[in-house]
């Protein structure tokens, strides 16, 4: 039995309640910043000149030029037209895949889906917290058998869904 009074208890249960509200607008808020976040990561674009590949782009850019002179001499030797010859340069992609629309589609889809099930993670953490708050304050007051037998038996949601197996969809499964 609880020590606590039934006016302590109205107390934390209106305070639990208070508290779930608020927490539910800080999940789509915190949501809408990772949604921000994905869309800034996928615009990204990165600059040749950044100060972070200054050294690798030099490197690089020697090596290329001086492939490009092998290349100059032995088309030279071949009689090969300086104007016409082929020539070799260095390229730079800002972007990586994520130069590809479909790509940054796909993992914009990916991103916002698993925002949307973190976010529902959330939400159902927040209410959870609330409910055994509640049902802690409330379970202290019992005095009944019979009341904490009936608060025991309530059945979860993880009872109520158990874990499916593709074997068990019959007619829908792919044959074996």
């Amino acid at each position: 039995m609880s020590t606590m009074t039934k006016a302590e208890r109205e107390d934390l249960a209106k305070i639990l309640k208070a508290r779930a509200r608020p927490a539910h607008r800080v999940v789509e808020q915190q949501a809408a910043k990772l949604e921000a976040d994905i869309e800034q990561q996928l615009s990204t674009r990165f600059k040749i000149d950044d100060a972070a590949w200054a050294d690798l782009t030099l490197t690089a850019t020697q090596v290329v030029e001086q492939a490009d002179a092998e290349l100059a001499k032995r088309c030279r030797a071949l009689g090969i037209p300086e104007e016409f010859r082929p020539g070799l340069t260095i390229s730079w992609y800002g972007r990586g895949e994520n130069a590809d629309s479909k790509r940054r589609t796909e993992l914009r889809t990916l991103a916002y889906r698993r925002i949307e099930a973190l976010a529902a993670e959330a939400r159902v953490a927040i209410e959870t917290a609330a409910l055994d708050g509640l049902t802690h304050l409330t379970t202290g007051a019992l005095a009944s058998d019979e009341a904490r037998a009936f608060l025991a038996a309530m059945p979860t949601a993880e009872s109520l869904m158990p874990r499916l197996d593709v074997a068990d969809l019959g007619p829908l499964a792919l044959p074996r």
